[in-house]
């Protein structure tokens, strides 16, 4: 399972906080964990020397929220399949959350002013709204 975290952790930005599903509980690790534990005050612990911290998923909507108004942004890791008996589960990239990108108002900060740009390229011209 750490390896399946470790190859999913460097395929992301260092700036990149990754939520990683386990069960009912989005965990995370190493420098991650030490972030997030700042950010989230949850309790930073440790298993087998690797730091980690985690939140229940059904409380992730707030949790995500106070990383996107810190200033990161947030991968979130999904199981993929069932599962079973001696495998790994399979997980990937579900969702990168930014102040850009939520799809939630409550995420944002509304006493801020929270600007979004679209840019679209057809052949040499861009077009910018």
């Amino acid at each position: 399972m750490m390896e399946q975290y470790q190859k999913i952790r460097r395929s992301l930005p260092d700036d990149i906080l990754l939520f990683f599903r386990l069960g009912d509980f989005y965990e995370m690790f190493f420098e991650d964990a030490k972030i997030a534990s700042g950010i989230l005050n949850v309790a930073l612990t440790k298993r087998h020397d690797t730091p980690m911290c985690g939140i229940p998923h059904h409380a992730a909507q707030g949790y995500i929220a106070k990383v996107i108004q810190a200033g990161k942004r947030v991968a979130i890791a999904e199981q993929t399949s069932d599962p079973e008996p001696g495998k790994i589960v399979e997980r990937e990239i579900a969702q990168i959350i930014s102040a850009g990108t939520v799809n939630d108002m409550t995420l944002l900060d509304d006493t801020q002013h929270n600007y979004i740009v679209a840019v679209y390229q057809s052949g040499k011209r861009l077009g910018l709204a």
